[in-house]
């Protein structure tokens, strides 16, 4: 019961996104998808930065403050729900979406946000379905959007960060598009940590340097997911040390 206010908060956030999201399908609808792009961004810079206001987030964004232009893949551990919000927060100049659990695409009024910023819908248990959303995720990269996604497959709620997948950076490998690693840390506090959202917790967000995927050779494609992992993970010992 104790979060049903901030949940009713959080739908009606969307509702002062009206006008973004309206230039945002004029834009698409007349084929210029720069501008889409750039109003993908404003979109998601206000709702998100709203959230963190909210949350009273306390978030330091470290490392890479400079991103690659043209399309990229985000690859990060998964703490939190909260976790896309800060996300926004922390890259408020570029534009990306998600690889995304299919049942998201369910959610009351989110879902329809999720699908509109360009993110794609993955069926895990389902082999022909998935290889379709990696075609289509591949697709939108090949029209210039970013997207992010999270290989441990679930939220870890603050212990240790999970496995990544096996295969789950070949979106990269296959188009030749830059992979971005992020570590994050301390988004679950704000809710998985009690069950009840939290305000005025620490994040910490680290940027690392881009990862060139163009002209690898098989061996470094295959041992990609594992150099990515040992990047993320290193920094999360690190911060543990600390």
């Amino acid at each position: 019961m104790g979060n049903i206010p901030f949940i009713f908060w959080l739908l009606a956030a969307l509702r002062h996104l009206r006008p973004i999201r309206r230039e945002m399908r004029l834009c698409l609808a007349r084929g210029d998808l720069a501008a889409e792009r750039e109003a993908i961004v404003k979109a998601a810079k206000s709702w998100s930065l709203g959230i963190c206001r909210k949350l009273g987030v306390a978030l330091t964004v470290e490392g890479e403050t400079v991103l690659p232009d043209g399309p990229v893949l985000i690859v990060a551990n998964h703490e939190s729900y909260a976790d896309i919000p800060i996300f926004f927060s922390a890259m408020p100049h570029k534009q990306f979406g998600f690889v995304a659990k299919d049942n998201l695409r369910k959610l009351p009024f989110y879902g329809k946000w999720i699908a509109e910023i360009h993110s794609v819908f993955l069926k895990r248990d389902d082999a022909r379905s998935s290889l379709k959303t990696m075609e289509e995720a591949a697709a939108l990269m090949g029209r210039g959007y970013s997207l992010a996604v999270f290989p441990e497959g679930t939220r870890s709620r603050g212990g240790p960060m999970g496995s990544f997948k096996k295969g789950s950076l070949r979106l990269a490998t296959k188009s030749g598009t830059p992979i971005v690693p992020v570590t994050l840390k301390g988004s679950y506090h704000i809710f998985e940590e009690t069950g009840f959202v939290q305000r005025n917790r620490a994040v910490r967000f680290y940027i690392h340097p881009p990862i060139e995927t163009a002209n690898l050779s098989k061996q470094e494609a295959n041992a990609l997911t594992e150099r990515v992992e040992r990047i993320i993970g290193g920094k999360l010992e690190e911060w543990g040390r600390s």
